[in-house]
């Protein structure tokens, strides 16, 4: 059951910080005259962060098998998110952003379940 747990929030924080930097680029995006080709980039950073901050934070109790919750939580991500951003674009492709988003956001998963579990609570 704690493993559950740990990967519902691990997810949960992962959108959390996800939605607040979404805001915050939202707002500088607005203020300034970024280009558009620059937003998808920003997006794979945003998202690779919130992942792998919810990964580490979720994984501290657990104290083991970090890879596996880390790959865990952030497939479980990319699944919403790419269901998420399909309905609203009315397509469900997959382009080499996609690939791209779903490997960075793996590793970066993983990188942080092992970050969780080493950490000294």
């Amino acid at each position: 059951m704690d493993k559950l747990k740990s990967i519902t929030k691990g997810v949960i924080i992962s959108y959390i910080i996800t939605i607040a930097l979404i805001m915050i680029f939202s707002f500088i995006l607005v203020k300034t005259n970024i280009k558009e080709q620059n937003i998808s980039t920003v997006i794979i950073v945003i998202s690779s962060v919130s992942i792998l901050i919810g990964t580490s934070i979720s994984t501290i109790k657990l104290k083991k098998h970090g890879i596996i919750n880390g790959i865990i939580i952030s497939s479980i991500y990319m699944l919403i998110l790419y269901v998420f951003s399909s309905i609203l674009n009315h397509s469900f492709i997959i382009n080499m952003n996609t690939i791209v988003m779903i490997f960075v956001g793996i590793i970066l998963g993983i990188f942080g379940g092992i970050i969780g579990v080493n950490i000294k609570s």
